[in-house]
Protein backbone atom coordinates (compact mmCIF):
# COMPACT_ATOMS: atom_id res chain seq x y z
CA UNK A 1 0.00 0.00 0.00
CA UNK A 2 1.53 3.68 -1.05
CA UNK A 3 3.34 5.23 2.22
CA UNK A 4 1.93 8.12 3.77
CA UNK A 5 4.47 10.72 3.96
CA UNK A 6 4.80 13.23 6.80
CA UNK A 7 6.46 16.54 7.24
CA UNK A 8 7.13 18.35 10.32
CA UNK A 9 7.50 21.69 10.80
CA UNK A 10 8.51 22.59 14.26
CA UNK A 11 11.35 20.99 16.32
CA UNK A 12 10.73 22.46 20.02
CA UNK A 13 9.27 20.56 22.35
CA UNK A 14 6.22 18.74 20.78
CA UNK A 15 7.56 18.57 17.81
CA UNK A 16 10.96 16.95 19.36
CA UNK A 17 8.35 14.63 20.99
CA UNK A 18 6.79 13.30 18.03
CA UNK A 19 9.57 12.66 15.71
CA UNK A 20 10.93 10.49 19.00
CA UNK A 21 7.44 8.41 19.35
CA UNK A 22 7.15 8.18 15.59
CA UNK A 23 10.96 6.71 15.32
CA UNK A 24 10.85 4.87 18.31
CA UNK A 25 6.98 3.09 17.87
CA UNK A 26 7.36 2.81 14.13
CA UNK A 27 6.25 -0.72 13.36
CA UNK A 28 3.84 -0.23 16.08
CA UNK A 29 2.30 2.71 14.57
CA UNK A 30 2.63 1.60 11.00
CA UNK A 31 0.00 -1.80 11.55
CA UNK A 32 -2.35 0.25 13.57
CA UNK A 33 -2.38 2.63 10.28
CA UNK A 34 -2.45 -0.35 8.14
CA UNK A 35 -0.01 1.45 6.00
CA UNK A 36 4.06 2.93 5.96
CA UNK A 37 4.32 6.26 7.73
CA UNK A 38 7.65 8.07 6.75
CA UNK A 39 8.84 11.01 8.07
CA UNK A 40 10.16 12.16 4.26
CA UNK A 41 11.17 16.30 5.78
CA UNK A 42 11.40 18.51 9.48
CA UNK A 43 11.44 22.11 9.02
CA UNK A 44 13.01 23.78 11.85
CA UNK A 45 14.85 26.64 12.35
CA UNK A 46 17.70 24.78 14.66
CA UNK A 47 18.56 21.38 16.04
CA UNK A 48 16.94 20.04 19.60
CA UNK A 49 19.42 17.73 21.23
CA UNK A 50 16.47 16.25 22.39
CA UNK A 51 15.98 14.15 19.64
CA UNK A 52 18.01 12.63 17.07
CA UNK A 53 17.56 13.84 13.44
CA UNK A 54 20.39 12.54 11.22
CA UNK A 55 18.54 9.88 9.61
CA UNK A 56 16.23 12.30 8.18
CA UNK A 57 16.30 15.32 5.50
CA UNK A 58 15.87 18.48 7.90
CA UNK A 59 15.72 21.93 6.13
CA UNK A 60 15.74 25.59 7.94
CA UNK A 61 13.42 27.12 5.94
CA UNK A 62 9.45 25.20 6.50
CA UNK A 63 7.97 26.31 3.82
CA UNK A 64 10.30 23.95 1.71
CA UNK A 65 8.00 21.42 3.52
CA UNK A 66 4.94 23.30 2.61
CA UNK A 67 5.86 23.08 -1.16
CA UNK A 68 7.71 19.30 -1.09
CA UNK A 69 5.16 17.44 -3.50
CA UNK A 70 6.66 14.36 -1.26
CA UNK A 71 4.59 15.36 1.62
CA UNK A 72 1.31 14.44 1.73
CA UNK A 73 0.52 15.64 5.39
CA UNK A 74 1.95 18.31 6.78
CA UNK A 75 2.38 18.52 10.91
CA UNK A 76 2.37 21.92 12.11
CA UNK A 77 4.01 22.41 15.71
CA UNK A 78 5.64 26.15 15.78
CA UNK A 79 2.96 27.58 17.37
CA UNK A 80 2.06 31.57 16.93
CA UNK A 81 -0.48 33.54 14.46
CA UNK A 82 1.45 34.48 12.05
CA UNK A 83 4.49 32.17 10.18
CA UNK A 84 2.28 29.40 11.01
CA UNK A 85 -0.82 30.84 9.85
CA UNK A 86 0.71 31.39 6.11
CA UNK A 87 2.21 28.15 6.64
CA UNK A 88 -0.56 26.28 6.87
CA UNK A 89 -2.44 28.19 4.03
CA UNK A 90 0.26 27.25 1.62
CA UNK A 91 0.40 23.64 2.49
CA UNK A 92 -3.28 23.35 2.11
CA UNK A 93 -3.51 25.41 -0.96
CA UNK A 94 -0.64 22.84 -2.06
CA UNK A 95 -3.19 20.18 -1.17
CA UNK A 96 -1.43 18.66 2.17
CA UNK A 97 -3.66 17.18 4.88
CA UNK A 98 -3.31 19.46 8.20
CA UNK A 99 -2.27 18.37 11.91
CA UNK A 100 -1.81 21.17 14.25
CA UNK A 101 -1.23 21.01 17.95
CA UNK A 102 -2.06 25.23 17.73
CA UNK A 103 -4.95 26.09 19.53
CA UNK A 104 -4.10 30.49 19.34
CA UNK A 105 -4.11 29.21 15.85
CA UNK A 106 -7.23 27.19 15.33
CA UNK A 107 -9.63 29.49 18.47
CA UNK A 108 -8.53 32.68 15.86
CA UNK A 109 -8.42 31.45 13.02
CA UNK A 110 -10.11 27.63 12.92
CA UNK A 111 -12.86 28.72 10.75
CA UNK A 112 -11.12 30.82 7.49
CA UNK A 113 -8.62 27.24 7.76
CA UNK A 114 -11.40 24.84 7.96
CA UNK A 115 -13.32 26.86 4.79
CA UNK A 116 -10.44 26.83 2.88
CA UNK A 117 -9.52 23.16 3.68
CA UNK A 118 -12.69 21.67 2.38
CA UNK A 119 -12.44 23.93 -0.81
CA UNK A 120 -9.58 22.16 -1.59
CA UNK A 121 -10.39 18.59 -0.12
CA UNK A 122 -7.79 18.16 2.47
CA UNK A 123 -8.47 17.14 6.15
CA UNK A 124 -7.16 19.25 9.45
CA UNK A 125 -6.46 17.75 12.68
CA UNK A 126 -5.89 19.48 15.88
CA UNK A 127 -6.71 16.61 18.82
CA UNK A 128 -2.84 18.17 20.53
CA UNK A 129 -4.44 21.34 20.77
CA UNK A 130 -6.70 20.99 23.44
CA UNK A 131 -5.24 19.17 27.04
CA UNK A 132 -2.32 17.63 25.65
CA UNK A 133 -1.92 13.83 25.57
CA UNK A 134 -5.89 13.88 26.63
CA UNK A 135 -8.08 12.65 23.49
CA UNK A 136 -10.75 14.63 24.35
CA UNK A 137 -11.49 16.13 20.94
CA UNK A 138 -12.15 12.44 19.74
CA UNK A 139 -13.78 11.39 22.77
CA UNK A 140 -16.64 14.53 21.68
CA UNK A 141 -16.59 14.14 18.27
CA UNK A 142 -16.67 9.91 18.00
CA UNK A 143 -17.41 8.71 21.60
CA UNK A 144 -19.95 10.73 22.49
CA UNK A 145 -21.39 11.21 18.88
CA UNK A 146 -24.93 9.79 20.16
CA UNK A 147 -25.18 12.64 22.91
CA UNK A 148 -26.40 15.96 22.67
CA UNK A 149 -23.49 18.01 24.80
CA UNK A 150 -25.49 19.87 27.88
CA UNK A 151 -22.46 21.19 29.75
CA UNK A 152 -18.40 21.04 30.17
CA UNK A 153 -16.01 22.15 32.38
CA UNK A 154 -12.65 21.08 32.51
CA UNK A 155 -9.14 22.25 33.80
CA UNK A 156 -7.33 22.64 30.74
CA UNK A 157 -4.31 24.79 31.68
CA UNK A 158 -2.23 23.30 34.31
CA UNK A 159 -0.04 26.04 35.42
CA UNK A 160 -2.85 27.73 36.81
CA UNK A 161 -4.04 24.41 38.15
CA UNK A 162 -0.16 23.90 39.82
CA UNK A 163 -0.60 27.57 41.09
CA UNK A 164 -3.90 26.91 42.91
CA UNK A 165 -2.96 23.51 44.25
CA UNK A 166 0.45 25.10 45.64
CA UNK A 167 -1.56 27.63 47.28
CA UNK A 168 -3.79 25.40 48.70
CA UNK A 169 -1.75 22.58 50.29
CA UNK A 170 1.34 24.74 51.37
CA UNK A 171 -0.55 28.00 51.96
CA UNK A 172 1.79 29.87 49.42
CA UNK A 173 1.32 32.71 48.03
CA UNK A 174 -0.06 33.10 44.72
CA UNK A 175 3.59 35.39 43.35
CA UNK A 176 5.58 32.88 45.49
CA UNK A 177 3.78 29.67 43.26
CA UNK A 178 4.16 31.75 40.44
CA UNK A 179 8.08 32.48 40.99
CA UNK A 180 8.41 28.31 41.15
CA UNK A 181 6.17 27.44 38.32
CA UNK A 182 8.84 30.20 36.10
CA UNK A 183 11.80 28.56 37.60
CA UNK A 184 10.55 24.43 36.66
CA UNK A 185 9.25 25.92 33.00
CA UNK A 186 5.71 25.27 33.82
CA UNK A 187 4.94 29.18 33.24
CA UNK A 188 6.94 31.68 30.84
CA UNK A 189 8.56 34.23 31.12
CA UNK A 190 5.54 36.40 30.59
CA UNK A 191 2.66 33.72 32.21
CA UNK A 192 0.22 36.21 31.26
CA UNK A 193 -1.51 33.66 28.63
CA UNK A 194 -1.40 30.75 31.35
CA UNK A 195 -2.50 33.33 34.64
CA UNK A 196 -5.08 35.16 33.17
CA UNK A 197 -6.70 32.88 30.98
CA UNK A 198 -6.29 33.36 27.78
CA UNK A 199 -4.56 30.05 27.03
CA UNK A 200 -7.45 28.12 28.32
CA UNK A 201 -10.05 30.40 26.59
CA UNK A 202 -8.57 29.17 23.14
CA UNK A 203 -9.16 25.41 24.11
CA UNK A 204 -12.36 26.41 25.63
CA UNK A 205 -14.08 27.53 22.12
CA UNK A 206 -12.49 24.60 20.34
CA UNK A 207 -14.29 22.26 22.53
CA UNK A 208 -17.13 23.96 22.04
CA UNK A 209 -17.60 24.31 18.61
CA UNK A 210 -17.08 20.44 18.93
CA UNK A 211 -20.02 20.01 21.68
CA UNK A 212 -22.42 22.59 20.66
CA UNK A 213 -21.75 22.83 16.60
CA UNK A 214 -21.13 26.23 16.51
CA UNK A 215 -18.52 28.70 14.68
CA UNK A 216 -15.24 29.28 16.39
CA UNK A 217 -16.20 32.12 18.49
CA UNK A 218 -12.83 32.84 20.27
CA UNK A 219 -14.38 36.85 20.83
CA UNK A 220 -17.16 36.09 22.46
CA UNK A 221 -15.03 34.03 25.37
CA UNK A 222 -15.53 35.83 28.91
CA UNK A 223 -12.41 35.41 30.73
CA UNK A 224 -10.71 36.19 33.80
CA UNK A 225 -7.61 34.68 35.27
CA UNK A 226 -6.38 33.57 38.77
CA UNK A 227 -4.14 36.63 39.95
CA UNK A 228 -6.26 38.05 42.03
CA UNK A 229 -6.87 34.74 44.11
CA UNK A 230 -5.68 35.27 47.46
CA UNK A 231 -4.45 32.37 50.17
CA UNK A 232 -7.25 33.35 52.59
CA UNK A 233 -9.60 32.68 49.26
CA UNK A 234 -8.29 29.05 49.25
CA UNK A 235 -8.82 28.60 52.92
CA UNK A 236 -12.21 30.01 53.50
CA UNK A 237 -13.31 27.79 50.47
CA UNK A 238 -11.73 24.72 52.03
CA UNK A 239 -13.87 25.74 55.17
CA UNK A 240 -17.10 26.03 53.39
CA UNK A 241 -16.22 22.49 51.40
CA UNK A 242 -15.42 23.54 48.22
CA UNK A 243 -11.88 24.13 46.67
CA UNK A 244 -11.09 26.75 43.99
CA UNK A 245 -10.09 25.75 40.13
CA UNK A 246 -9.90 27.86 37.09
CA UNK A 247 -12.46 26.36 34.89
CA UNK A 248 -13.56 26.58 31.08
CA UNK A 249 -17.24 25.90 31.12
CA UNK A 250 -19.30 26.02 28.47
CA UNK A 251 -23.09 25.41 28.83
CA UNK A 252 -26.26 24.84 26.50
CA UNK A 253 -28.88 27.34 27.87
CA UNK A 254 -32.10 27.99 26.53
CA UNK A 255 -30.86 31.57 25.52
CA UNK A 256 -27.92 30.80 24.74
CA UNK A 257 -24.36 29.05 25.13
CA UNK A 258 -22.32 29.89 27.74
CA UNK A 259 -18.67 30.37 27.11
CA UNK A 260 -16.29 31.28 29.90
CA UNK A 261 -13.25 30.96 31.76
CA UNK A 262 -12.69 32.32 35.36
CA UNK A 263 -11.76 30.82 39.22
CA UNK A 264 -14.49 28.77 40.37
CA UNK A 265 -15.13 27.05 43.40
CA UNK A 266 -16.47 23.55 43.18
CA UNK A 267 -17.72 20.98 46.08
CA UNK A 268 -14.30 19.46 47.55
CA UNK A 269 -15.97 16.07 46.61
CA UNK A 270 -16.08 16.31 42.99
CA UNK A 271 -13.81 14.20 40.78
CA UNK A 272 -12.46 17.37 39.43
CA UNK A 273 -11.94 19.13 42.43
CA UNK A 274 -9.15 16.55 43.52
CA UNK A 275 -7.52 17.04 40.06
CA UNK A 276 -4.05 18.85 41.55
CA UNK A 277 -0.55 19.61 40.06
CA UNK A 278 -0.09 20.59 36.43
CA UNK A 279 -2.54 17.43 35.40
CA UNK A 280 -5.64 18.44 33.52
CA UNK A 281 -8.92 17.01 33.35
CA UNK A 282 -12.65 17.54 31.18
CA UNK A 283 -16.06 16.78 32.50
CA UNK A 284 -18.85 16.76 29.31
CA UNK A 285 -22.16 16.07 30.61
CA UNK A 286 -23.93 14.24 27.83
CA UNK A 287 -27.85 13.99 27.76
CA UNK A 288 -27.23 9.91 26.86
CA UNK A 289 -24.17 9.11 28.80
CA UNK A 290 -24.59 11.77 31.88
CA UNK A 291 -21.34 12.82 33.31
CA UNK A 292 -17.68 11.91 31.90
CA UNK A 293 -14.57 12.73 32.78
CA UNK A 294 -11.04 12.66 31.04
CA UNK A 295 -7.91 13.15 32.71
CA UNK A 296 -4.33 13.18 32.00
CA UNK A 297 -1.52 15.33 31.38
CA UNK A 298 -2.18 18.73 29.77
CA UNK A 299 0.74 19.21 28.12
CA UNK A 300 4.82 17.80 27.79
CA UNK A 301 6.95 16.41 24.71
CA UNK A 302 5.40 12.98 24.58
CA UNK A 303 2.07 13.15 25.73
CA UNK A 304 1.15 15.91 23.35
CA UNK A 305 3.03 14.01 20.59
CA UNK A 306 0.92 11.21 21.28
CA UNK A 307 -2.34 13.25 20.29
CA UNK A 308 -0.41 14.15 16.88
CA UNK A 309 0.69 10.64 15.80
CA UNK A 310 -2.77 9.96 17.14
CA UNK A 311 -3.90 12.39 14.05
CA UNK A 312 -1.34 10.98 12.14
CA UNK A 313 -2.86 7.07 11.75
CA UNK A 314 -6.31 8.89 11.87
CA UNK A 315 -5.37 10.84 9.05
CA UNK A 316 -3.90 7.74 7.30
CA UNK A 317 -6.38 4.99 7.08
CA UNK A 318 -9.21 7.81 5.55
CA UNK A 319 -5.99 8.17 3.27
CA UNK A 320 -6.26 4.59 2.68
CA UNK A 321 -9.77 3.97 3.12
CA UNK A 322 -11.72 6.61 1.40
CA UNK A 323 -9.70 8.75 -0.91
CA UNK A 324 -12.44 11.02 -1.90
CA UNK A 325 -13.32 11.32 1.88
CA UNK A 326 -15.43 14.87 3.36
CA UNK A 327 -14.16 15.77 6.56
CA UNK A 328 -16.39 17.28 9.23
CA UNK A 329 -13.90 19.01 11.08
CA UNK A 330 -16.01 19.81 14.10
CA UNK A 331 -17.66 16.76 13.61
CA UNK A 332 -20.82 18.08 12.21
CA UNK A 333 -22.20 18.08 8.65
CA UNK A 334 -21.33 21.53 7.33
CA UNK A 335 -24.89 22.15 7.15
CA UNK A 336 -25.67 21.93 11.00
CA UNK A 337 -23.03 23.76 12.61
CA UNK A 338 -24.29 27.39 12.59
CA UNK A 339 -24.01 30.42 14.57
CA UNK A 340 -25.98 30.34 18.32
CA UNK A 341 -26.34 33.51 20.66
CA UNK A 342 -23.28 33.63 23.28
CA UNK A 343 -24.50 34.54 26.69
CA UNK A 344 -22.42 37.65 28.19
CA UNK A 345 -21.37 37.54 31.48
CA UNK A 346 -23.94 39.99 32.54
CA UNK A 347 -26.23 37.44 31.70
CA UNK A 348 -25.27 34.01 33.31
CA UNK A 349 -26.29 32.73 36.41
CA UNK A 350 -23.97 30.80 39.05
CA UNK A 351 -23.59 30.89 42.76
CA UNK A 352 -21.36 33.23 44.62
CA UNK A 353 -18.60 33.45 47.09
CA UNK A 354 -17.92 37.07 48.55
CA UNK A 355 -15.09 38.03 50.84
CA UNK A 356 -15.02 41.50 51.66
CA UNK A 357 -13.00 43.58 54.74
CA UNK A 358 -15.60 45.12 57.34
CA UNK A 359 -15.73 47.56 60.34
CA UNK A 360 -16.49 45.47 63.03
CA UNK A 361 -19.43 47.72 64.37
CA UNK A 362 -22.86 46.17 64.99
CA UNK A 363 -25.37 46.89 61.93
CA UNK A 364 -22.62 46.06 59.38
CA UNK A 365 -24.21 43.05 58.07
CA UNK A 366 -27.20 44.06 58.65
CA UNK A 367 -26.53 46.85 55.74
CA UNK A 368 -24.59 44.43 53.85
CA UNK A 369 -27.71 41.69 53.67
CA UNK A 370 -30.35 44.26 53.11
CA UNK A 371 -28.31 45.24 50.14
CA UNK A 372 -28.29 41.54 48.60
CA UNK A 373 -31.62 40.83 49.87
CA UNK A 374 -33.08 44.38 47.78
CA UNK A 375 -31.17 42.89 44.70
CA UNK A 376 -33.29 39.23 45.33
CA UNK A 377 -29.70 37.65 46.58
CA UNK A 378 -30.18 35.06 49.54
CA UNK A 379 -26.94 34.38 51.48
CA UNK A 380 -26.66 30.50 51.64
CA UNK A 381 -23.38 30.49 54.28
CA UNK A 382 -21.18 32.72 56.19
CA UNK A 383 -17.92 32.82 58.03
CA UNK A 384 -17.11 35.77 60.18
CA UNK A 385 -14.09 36.17 62.27
CA UNK A 386 -13.84 38.12 65.15
CA UNK A 387 -11.63 41.60 64.59
CA UNK A 388 -7.57 40.53 65.71
CA UNK A 389 -6.15 43.02 68.41
CA UNK A 390 -5.78 46.36 67.21
CA UNK A 391 -7.30 45.73 64.01
CA UNK A 392 -10.94 47.60 63.62
CA UNK A 393 -11.88 45.22 60.16
CA UNK A 394 -12.90 41.59 59.82
CA UNK A 395 -13.00 39.51 56.86
CA UNK A 396 -16.37 38.56 56.19
CA UNK A 397 -17.17 35.50 53.75
CA UNK A 398 -20.93 34.70 52.16
CA UNK A 399 -21.53 32.10 49.96
CA UNK A 400 -24.99 33.50 47.96
CA UNK A 401 -27.77 31.66 45.84
CA UNK A 402 -27.71 31.39 41.80
CA UNK A 403 -28.18 34.88 40.82
CA UNK A 404 -27.65 36.45 37.41
CA UNK A 405 -23.81 38.08 36.74
CA UNK A 406 -25.53 41.60 36.46
CA UNK A 407 -27.68 41.82 39.54
CA UNK A 408 -24.54 40.48 41.78
CA UNK A 409 -22.59 42.73 40.13
CA UNK A 410 -24.77 46.06 40.80
CA UNK A 411 -25.17 44.66 44.74
CA UNK A 412 -21.27 44.61 45.15
CA UNK A 413 -21.04 48.04 43.92
CA UNK A 414 -23.62 49.41 46.64
CA UNK A 415 -21.74 47.52 49.15
CA UNK A 416 -18.11 48.53 48.28
CA UNK A 417 -19.95 52.29 48.57
CA UNK A 418 -20.12 51.16 52.03
CA UNK A 419 -18.05 53.64 54.59
CA UNK A 420 -18.32 50.58 56.52
CA UNK A 421 -16.97 48.12 54.18
CA UNK A 422 -12.82 48.76 53.00
CA UNK A 423 -11.49 48.11 49.45
CA UNK A 424 -12.89 45.46 46.81
CA UNK A 425 -14.88 42.71 47.46
CA UNK A 426 -13.59 39.36 46.22
CA UNK A 427 -15.86 37.43 43.78
CA UNK A 428 -15.43 33.53 42.49
CA UNK A 429 -18.35 32.10 41.03
CA UNK A 430 -19.58 28.30 42.02
CA UNK A 431 -20.16 25.73 40.04
CA UNK A 432 -21.77 22.37 41.47
CA UNK A 433 -21.08 20.41 37.69
CA UNK A 434 -24.16 18.20 38.21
Amino acid sequence: MKPVRIGICGLGTVGSGTVNILTRNKALIDARAGCDITIVQIGARRDNPNCDTSAYNVTRDVFDVANNPDVDVLVEVMGGTTVAKDLIFKAIENGKHIITANKALIAHHGNEIFAAAKAKGVTVAFEAAVAGGIPIIKAIREGLAANKIEWLAGIINGTGNFILTEMRDKGRSFDDVLAEAQALGYAEADPTFDVEGIDAAHKLVILASLAFGIPLAIDKVFTEGITKIATEDVTYAEELGYRIKNLGIARRTDKGIELRVHPTLIPEKRLIANVDGVMNAVLVKGDAVGATMYYGAGAGAEPTGSSIVGDIVDVARTLTALPEHRVSYLGFGSDFVSAQPILPIEEVETANYLRMSAQDKPGVLSKIATILSDSGISIEAMIQREAKEGESTVPLILLTNKVQDKKLTAAIRSIEALDSVTGAVQRIRVEALK
